[in-house]
């Protein structure tokens, strides 16, 4: 199996201020990147040319030939979820491509060299920008697009599964947007990890891929006029996965156990709901609020070794799927935006470069 460790664990002792560019590859200061007129609809994004960025201390310059698709792109294009400061402000928080450039302290990669990473912004771009303590190499059998659908998604179910809501082997997990790509990843770790999953989405042929991934149980949204009970219906769940937001929030109190965990990490439906706070004291439910992005890198990283040592393992065993829907080509993201926002997708939409 090919190497899936994190590069540059330790820092080499290399002159200080110095960037070694790798040879074979051209040495341009441009680069082409999906830009943005100003913030708003997809119709706002162009393709341009840009400053080529250049690796800081314990950075990689990657040459982008996939990226991924989040909902978190969307609301960045509509001005609603600024980059941390220091990230680029070009959209793309997912990538995987080929080493370029090497920035001060890092050892473990060479040129030429095979990753897959989340990044805090600029994926879509020729050239991007890799945290080498975040960088896992990829493996060779595996595509560019299966590579860089696994970050986002798949460290967004990890974090909020597994270190957030503790989600143990018996209990049951309540899945939003369920074939997202979210979903569609934290549907997978749920049952790997031994979980029952109640999953909801908005149509019939999302409820078979939603079933397809091991769903046990899965609630059409639009075919009932009360949520809760027809969660209910099915059994009340220990942990809930929400990225809708405050509509569901009476909802959650009603069909989680006793000592439940709701974990909110969107709010696409609303950020403001009534709290019924007896019922929340009464079954000792617990409300936490949880983003990947604004993760320090200490943090990220982690999360990056265990993807290492867990998750890639399991897709190169068979255990895990990808869920790639459609691939754009990166010139054409706000096609791949559109097919987001109009709920279209079933699992990861990609930009290939």
């Amino acid at each position: 199996m090919p190497e899936t460790t994190l590069g540059a664990r330790q820092r080499a002792g290399v002159a200080s201020g110095i960037v070694i560019f790798l040879s074979g590859y051209p040495m341009h200061t441009q680069m082409h990147a999906m830009l943005q007129h100003a913030p708003g609809g997809a119709d706002t994004l162009y393709w341009g040319e840009t400053a080529r960025p250049v690796p800081g201390p314990g950075q990689l310059r990657v040459r982008v030939r996939a990226a991924g698709v989040n909902r978190a792109d969307i609301v960045q294009r509509e001005g609603r979820y600024p980059p941390p400061p220091g990230a680029s402000p070009i959209l793309g928080l997912e990538v995987a491509g080929e080493v370029d450039a090497v920035g001060e302290g890092v050892s473990g990669w060479a040129a030429g060299d095979a990753l897959l990473a989340l990044i805090p912004g600029g994926g879509y771009a020729e050239y991007a920008l890799v945290n080498a303590d975040e960088a896992l190499a990829k493996p060779a059998a595996w595509s560019w697009a299966e590579a860089a659908s696994l970050p986002e998604a798949w460290l967004t179910a990890w974090l909020n599964l597994m270190e957030v809501a503790h989600l143990q082997a018996g209990e049951t997990a309540l899945i939003h947007a369920g074939a997202s790509g979210v979903g569609a990843a934290a549907i997978q770790l749920a049952r790997w990890r031994g979980a029952r999953v109640i999953a909801t989405c908005g149509s019939a042929d999302k409820a078979a891929f939603c079933q397809a991934l091991g769903a046990d149980a899965v609630v059409n949204y639009r075919e009932t006029a009360d949520l809760a009970a027809a969660i209910r219906a099915l059994g009340r769940a220990d942990v809930a996965l929400d990225c809708v937001g405050g509509p569901y929030l009476d909802a959650h109190l009603q069909c989680l156990n006793q000592d439940g965990r709701l974990v909110v990490i969107g709010v696409m439906g609303g950020a403001q709901a009534t709290l019924n706070l007896g019922l929340l004291l009464v079954k000792r439910i617990r409300v936490m609020g949880s983003t990947l992005r604004s993760q320090p890198l200490e943090r990220r990283a982690a999360l990056a070794r265990a993807l290492a040592e867990h998750i890639l393992p399991a897709f190169v065993r068979g255990e895990l799927r990808w869920t790639l829907d459609r691939q754009f080509a990166l010139p054409d993201a706000a096609q791949a935006h559109a097919w987001v926002e109009g709920n279209h997708n079933k699992g990861k939409v990609m930009l290939l470069a």
